[in-house]
Parts: C-alpha cells; sequence; structure tokens
C-alpha cells in the first residue's frame, strides 16, 4: 500500500480489564483466583499490530477510574498510540471475567454497563487522526449502542472518504444486544463502507439473521454463539453490499479469502494444543492487517494470520501475550513457512 500516512493502523472499539481465572481447567463457580490483563477486540488487534512493528493508534474511551489508568499504562509501555483516548466522566472502564476449561468451555462475563467506551461521538472522531492511516479497523460491537454506533459509522465513512482501507472484524457478542436480528440489521448498516471482513462461520451467519432460532449459545460462552445459515450465501451477500474481501476464519481448517470475482484463496491452520481461544481472533486480525499493510498478499497475509492466531490459543490471556514478527515468523518456520 503507497498511501503516505502517519499510522499503519487506526483501531476503534472497545477496551476492558479482563480477569482471566488462574485455575485452569476449574468450573467458574469454583474459581479462586484471577489474573488481570488487558482486553477489548480492536484493542487486541491494535496491540497485535504493534508487536508486528505496525505504527498503531487506538481510539477507545476509559472512565475516570483506576481500571482507565490501568489500561492506559499498559498500551503505552506497548507503544500504541493512546494521545487520541478520552476519559469520559461519571462512565466506567468496563471488565471481563473468564474462565478457563480446555478444550472448549471458556465462559465470559462481561460488565458493560454504563461503560465508558460506548460513549465515543463523531467529535471524539473528528479529534482523532483517522485519515492519517492506512487501515481502519472496528469492530461489530461498537455499533450495539449510541453515541458509539454514529461515531463508528461516521468513522468508517470519513476513512472511505479518506482513501483509508476499512476492515470489519464482525466480533459477535449476542448478549450485547437486545435481539440478535438486531446485529445483523447493524452489520448491514455498516458494509457499504467496508473493503475487508473478517469474521468465523457463526459471524457471517449473525450478519444475515433473519430468525432468533438460528442462534444458540455453547456452555454459557457468550463469545461462542452457534448461528446456523448459509456462510456462502452469506458472504454473497456481502460482496453485493460493495465488500471487497471476506477472511473467513475457520479454526483447524485455517483461514478462506473470498474475492469479488468469484475466487478463493486457502491457507493451512497451524494445529496447536489450546488452553485458551480468547483473543486468537484478535491476534489473527493483527497477522492479517500486518501482511496486507505491507503487500504480501491474500495467501501469506493469511498464513501469517493464522500463526498469530495459532500462538494465542496457547496462552493465558489476550493483549498481553501478541506476538512480535519474530515470534510469529519463528513459529511459522519450524512448522513449514508461511
Amino acid at each position: 500500500m503507497e498511501k503516505p500516512t502517519g499510522y499503519d493502523t487506526f483501531h476503534m472499539g472497545r477496551s476492558s480489564i479482563d480477569l482471566y481465572s488462574a485455575d485452569i481447567g476449574a468450573p467458574f463457580v469454583e474459581i479462586t483466583r484471577f489474573a488481570a490483563f488487558v482486553g477489548g477486540s480492536p484493542t487486541n488487534v491494535s496491540v497485535g499490530a504493534r508487536r508486528l512493528g505496525l505504527r498503531s493508534v487506538l481510539l477507545t474511551a476509559v472512565g475516570e477510574d483506576l481500571v482507565g489508568d490501568f489500561i492506559l499504562n499498559f498500551l503505552k509501555r506497548e507503544g500504541v498510540e493512546t494521545q487520541f483516548i478520552p476519559r469520559k466522566p461519571g462512565h466506567r472502564t468496563s471488565a471481563v471475567l473468564l474462565g478457563i476449561e480446555p478444550p472448549d468451555r471458556f465462559p465470559l462475563v462481561y460488565y458493560r454497563d454504563n461503560c465508558a467506551d460506548m460513549e465515543l461521538t463523531i467529535d471524539d472522531v473528528l479529534a482523532a487522526p483517522i485519515a492519517a492511516a492506512k487501515v481502519f479497523q472496528f469492530a461489530g460491537t461498537n455499533l450495539y449502542k449510541d453515541p458509539c454506533r454514529s461515531a463508528t459509522l461516521f468513522a468508517a465513512e470519513l476513512a472511505r472518504r479518506s482513501g483509508v482501507r476499512v476492515v470489519l472484524d464482525v466480533d459477535f457478542r449476542p448478549d450485547q444486544w437486545h435481539d440478535p436480528r438486531a446485529f445483523g440489521v447493524a452489520i448491514r448498516s455498516a458494509l457499504h463502507t467496508v473493503d475487508i471482513v473478517i469474521a468465523t462461520d457463526d459471524e457471517l451467519n449473525a450478519a444475515m439473521l433473519t430468525d432468533p432460532a438460528q442462534m444458540s449459545l455453547m456452555h454459557s460462552q457468550v463469545s461462542d454463539a452457534r448461528v446456523r445459515g448459509d456462510v456462502e450465501s452469506a458472504i454473497r451477500a456481502m460482496m453485493a453490499m460493495g465488500v471487497q474481501a471476506v477472511v473467513r476464519k475457520r479454526g483447524l481448517q485455517g483461514s478462506r479469502v473470498y474475492l469479488r470475482d468469484g475466487s478463493t484463496i486457502d491457507a493451512d491452520a497451524f494445529p496447536v494444543e489450546v488452553v485458551n481461544i480468547l483473543g486468537a481472533g484478535d491476534a489473527f486480525a493483527a497477522g492479517f492487517l500486518y501482511g496486507y499493510v505491507h503487500g504480501w498478499g491474500w495467501h501469506r497475509s493469511a498464513r501469517l494470520a493464522n500463526a498469530c492466531g495459532a500462538i494465542l490459543v496457547t496462552k493465558h490471556g489476550c493483549a498481553n501475550f501478541m506476538p512480535t514478527l519474530e515470534e510469529a515468523m519463528a513459529f511459522a518456520n519450524s512448522r513449514g513457512g508461511l
């Protein structure tokens, strides 16, 4: 990508303190200890991008509280640009509690009532350098409530007008929505501004959801809703709305990139033993964005994304465990390379 800019990637959305069970394998009701990390999907991606070597800037919001201090302190140490992150008096920095019961139970409890990051406004967007980035990335969770919903749509429109590539991580969190159909309506309202969509099969189906009966939750795991539907049809519908590429995360099957000309590109996975799936999708997005910004092409970018995601599922937390480029390349090279 040739656009001269001050930043490589601009990320907008939620941030939180993530309290992860330190009793790995214990049922949630038997947890005795938690470890504190930083989380929130676009926040995680901004850290992952920075660790890989991109110049990343984050637009989230935090309260005037110690949890906000905790998040900002971590981001500053990581080198993520934080100067455009506002404090929101009267609103709390959000929190998440997570149980870890490998291989497939990771129950989540969100504390997002009155949370600061959903108070981002259009003025906050105008005060930040979106047009100075190569990529603007946001998450579907941004869209569940105003003023953040309108601010995000405005930011995506501004990015598009400025020649900045817009990337949507669908990020379906059903407990944040009063009706799962509302999620699809919100996602579809943004797609005309989006160049690249990153999503799982369930998220792609959720974006086109018409019947609540299509959705079910697994093990009280609000991060892992199962949504029935025709994935290929959902992708075609997204393309019809203007999306240029869809990056489909397929777990052990790797990833597949769908392009507007009807072609697909498969990138094999890197099999590993799963400790914790949370954060893997954000590491995947960071890896993909690194390759995309550097003009690597779809296959190599997706392979780096797969490698970063695979590394994260072997770790305890999210942002704190994002790999560096050296770590990701060493991991990939030991398993056949990119």
